[in-house]
């Protein structure tokens, strides 16, 4: 008879198996919240919590957060000295000359071990002791934060006194060697400029008294096991026994060679930068309102008193390990590299070097994104409300971030972005869709982006005059077409649109669109257009807005000043560009849109303002240009007499054609299987599609649409007035010929009654938010709009036009238009050309707000999505919305749509694969 197999305990299938006992024993985990006061001294129970585990599953899959939650209420004491139970392992490990190597027998740190502790007989492994103390505070501190504030102060911010404080104690400043580099612009002066002023000794004495409170100890063991020897960096750069070496842990910015690496240290490195984003992640439990007025005391104290030396190296080992993440991908073997392995193997998005680049980028946007408090900007603030840049006694992340200077630094950022971005589009547009993994960190690498050009101005300069301007122009502008129908990344598009809009403020960022795309950019066919790069720039743009449905109304805004502040500088455009550009004036006037929201109408401003752009600087480059204007008179005419009621009739018509259209169905189905749909998609072929808000199922080319809206986030530019007419405009009307006057068409409004019918519609609210239009409202924006150098354009040119049209053959007569366009000026029938004031990207308090939510929305998406590490917590920043998922189906990187004033109906909570969560909103 064969013997029965060995079953390994590991399976967890043994009735003594240690970790199953630890379930279902009294002597476990249920120990924690049913026997009151556990000792201290009890290191038979304790040792259990840093030598069972082997991974950081086991330890979220046999702790959970309901017993540590349950422990809390009933047993809070216990809670309290399992914490110090655990911290002062952690300290006593890091200073012990042993750690990370084991030793071979008991290390010095553990104590007074019973003789029966299962654990008594086995050979410690510091290391392994370590990353469960890491682990198990990871997995007890989520629940504390979600738990009274009295406790959470008691436990990590008292200050104990002592009669001396220990090694571990000293301050990490006083461990570093001379910097492995300096950024030695400006802030030298700076920081001397700064008065100090001599410390009485009688004020010192008590600080010498007070043992460091907890959470200052955690930060500064985080910090050191950041770069130590053997547990993070190799052993071979350890000098003499100084294991912490506080070096740069990858070549790029500030060291030019990499210290080396491993599997095993990598995976150290996430552990440890998962267990700082834990201590930082005080932010997710402030409410939105909150969250600009109420510190993060955690993110405080890091940005705040980590020393010059080590914020140096932290900032610089985050910034190279994530941009020579993609370069460094494939170290692990070419098996990575082989067409859908990445579905064969299974492998999970957050293992590996992915994993670690993603847990860098985090933690680098969340610590430059945090502005509360001391840690605002403030140098540079001149007038009320503007921003100011951040200084050294601010945030000093964001204060070293911004005084980088060297060329070489910026292309090595430049070019980690562009490869990275380049990596992640090839996945989804290859010959082999799907072959290989997209990239996991695409958004936090978008937001580094953006902080980049938003603190670095040498960067943003550097970044202009790049050759690879027009490829971060093409990523940014695919990435949104890529993206537009996911709602799960719908945070994503709204962030790439605000930096496209922060870049088209910028005069060589408009000159630039001159050039023609380089062929090396690997831009999907379908996404593909004739011209140069400001064609591509219109047509993408065009793409997103038209076949969203409405449900990006908060993008347009930021998209559509981007094409006006780049309008002045478009040359020789395409005819589809110019078309693209009509129809997009002709789906933000469409009634049914126009009068959904009380924010719309200033879409129709700012495309008048980019036609007049080209009008007033590009006349003769944009004869395509010139002649869809004048081919589409009445759609400009009809605005400039446009009132309530017009719109109302409008509405009115279109609600009665879908009826007729309706019935007619209804019979064509009875005689015969046609598709009820043919005609309507015959009828809106010509028209801008924008269905659900106002912009679709447009019924013909000169026909309005129907459908509703949702409100849209505020921002510096969605809900401001529209702009008035400036003086200066004003007296350059007035000093107009008698000839140009009396060609401008007088905008005199006929006002009618409304009828019942249409009051019932105007009553009933146009858009989904229920806003009701006036016509008090619409006189004060339609009579604000730049329609008179449109006006005068068409009256000036539009008889000619028409003349040369009925000319000869069609085709013939065409190009004779474009040939008396391209030398047509308009000087002295056009008032004089206003100045050139492009409107760049204002922060204001709700997209701060937004964006920080979208930042830790994805921070608890990646830790749900491994750990489950705030699974079940009271996260108020945005709201989680949980589906039942069946294992298998896939993997999917879930995105935030943060924000303070984002939309929290159960329509916006679409569904995403592979991951339990089924949407992260916003908070109201």
């Amino acid at each position: 008879m064969f013997p029965f197999p060995k079953l390994s305990s590991s399976f967890g299938l043994i009735g003594n198996d240690p970790k199953l006992a630890f379930r279902t024993q009294p002597g476990g985990i249920t120990k924690l919240a049913e026997v009151r006061n556990i000792a201290e001294t009890d290191d038979a129970y304790w040792s259990q919590y840093v030598q069972l585990f082997d991974s950081a599953t086991d330890v979220y899959t046999l702790i959970t957060s309901q017993d540590i939650r349950r422990a809390l209420v009933e047993a809070p004491e216990n809670v309290k000295t399992l914490i110090n139970v655990i911290t002062h392992r952690l300290f006593n490990l890091i200073s012990d000359h042993t750690f990370p190597s084991p030793p071979a027998t008991l290390a010095s740190g553990i104590t007074n071990l019973s003789p029966i502790s299962p654990w008594a007989q086995k050979e410690r492994d510091p290391t392994k002791e370590v990353l469960n103390c890491l682990r198990v505070l990871g997995r007890i501190i989520p629940v504390v934060f979600d738990y009274e504030e009295a406790f959470e102060e008691e436990l990590f911010w008292m200050q104990k006194p002592v009669p001396g404080l220990s090694s571990s104690d000293v301050d990490v400043s006083s461990r570093s060697s001379e910097p492995q580099f300096v950024i030695d612009d400006e802030d030298e002066g700076e920081r001397s400029s700064q008065p100090t002023l001599p410390e009485d000794p009688q004020s010192i004495q008590p600080k010498k008294q007070l043992q460091p409170c907890l959470a200052e100890r955690l930060f500064s063991s985080t910090i050191d096991l950041m770069f130590c020897c053997g547990f993070t960096l190799p052993t071979s750069i350890q000098v003499d026994h100084h294991k912490i070496n506080y070096v740069i842990w990858d070549k790029g910015i500030g060291s030019t060679t990499a210290v080396g690496s491993s599997g095993q240290l990598e995976s150290n490195k996430s552990e440890v930068l998962r267990f700082l984003l834990i201590l930082l992640s005080k932010t997710m439990y402030h409410a939105p309102a909150t969250v600009l007025t109420l510190p993060n005391r955690y993110a405080s104290h890091f940005v705040h008193k980590t020393p010059r030396r080590l914020v140096l190296s932290i900032l610089c080992s985050l910034l190279n390990t994530s941009m020579n993440g993609e370069a460094s991908a494939g170290w692990t073997g070419m098996v990575d590299k082989m067409p859908y392995n990445h579905l064969i193997m299974a492998k999970k998005a957050d293992e590996g070097r992915a994993g670690l680049v993603g847990l860098c980028l985090d933690v680098l946007c969340v610590l430059l994104d945090y502005q509360v408090g001391d840690a605002a900007d403030s140098g540079g603030a001149n007038a009320p409300g503007e921003r100011g840049t951040p200084t050294t006694q601010s945030n000093a992340f964001r204060y070293f971030l911004a005084k980088l200077h060297r060329p070489t630094d910026f292309d090595f950022v430049l070019n980690g972005v562009l490869l990275t971005l380049e990596t992640d589009l090839s996945s989804a547009s290859n010959l082999l869709p799907g072959s290989t993994r997209p990239v996991p960190y695409i958004l936090e690498t978008f937001i580094f982006l953006w902080k980049m050009i938003e603190l670095n101005k040498k960067f943003r300069a550097h970044l202009l005059e790049s050759e690879k301007l027009l490829d971060l122009i093409a990523y940014l502008l695919c990435f949104c077409l890529e993206n537009k129908d996911k709602p799960q990344h719908h945070g994503l598009c709204r962030a790439l649109s605000y930096v496209v809009q922060s870049l088209s403020a910028e005069m060589r960022f408009a000159m630039r669109l001159q050039d023609v795309m380089p062929a090396r950019i690997p831009i999907p066919s379908k996404w593909q257009a004739l011209g140069s790069a400001g064609d591509f720039f219109i047509t993408s743009i065009y793409s997103i807005v038209a076949t969203t449905s409405g449900s990006l109304n908060s993008l347009y805004p930021a998209l559509i000043i981007a094409i006006s502040n780049v309008a002045p500088y478009f040359q020789n455009l395409t005819v589809i560009s110019a078309t693209k550009l009509i129809h997009l004036f002709t789906a933000f006037s469409n009634p049914m849109f126009l009068l959904a929201d009380d924010s719309h109408p200033r879409l129709v401003f700012f495309m008048l303002e980019a036609l007049n752009g080209i009008l007033f600087h590009q006349l003769a480059s944009n004869p395509n240009v010139v002649y869809a204007i004048l081919r589409s008179h009445k759609i400009f005419e009809e605005m400039g007499t446009f009132t309530l009621v017009k719109g109302l009739r409008e509405i009115r018509r279109v609600q009665e054609l879908k009826e007729e259209r309706a019935r007619q169905s209804a019979r064509k189905q009875k005689n015969a299987a046609a598709n009820s749909d043919t005609n309507a998609a015959e009828d809106t072929k010509d028209s801008l599609l924008l269905s659900n808000e106002g912009m679709g199922e447009v019924t013909s080319v000169t026909g309005r649409g129907s459908g509703e809206t949702i409100t849209q986030v505020p921002t510096s530019d969605s809900r401001d007035s529209l702009p008035r007419r400036s003086s200066s405009e004003a007296r350059d009307l007035t000093a107009m010929s008698e000839k140009t006057r009396g060609k401008m068409r007088e905008r005199s409004i006929s006002i009618d009654l409304l009828d019942p019918e249409l009051e019932r519609i105007a009553a009933a609210g146009i858009g989904k938010n229920g806003f009701v239009p006036t016509q008090e409202w619409v006189t004060s924006w339609q009579q604000g709009l730049p329609l008179d150098p449109i006006l005068l354009t068409i009256s000036e040119l539009l008889p000619r036009i028409t003349e040369i049209a009925g000319s000869g053959s069609r085709h013939a007569s065409s190009r004779r238009v474009l040939d008396y366009l391209k030398s047509v000026t308009l000087e002295g029938i056009l008032p004089p050309a206003p100045s050139l004031n492009p409107r760049r990207f204002q922060w204001s308090d709700a997209s701060m707000v937004w964006l920080s939510s979208l930042i830790w929305g994805e921070v608890y998406v990646r830790g749900s999505n491994v750990l489950g590490v705030w699974n079940g917590r009271n996260v108020r920043l945005f709201g989680v919305r949980h589906t039942p998922t069946p294992r298998g189906v896939g993997e999917a990187v879930q995105n935030v749509v943060g924000g303070m004033f984002g939309s929290g109906s159960s329509n916006d909570q679409i569904p995403a694969t592979g991951t339990p969560l089924q949407r992260l909103n916003p908070s109201r």
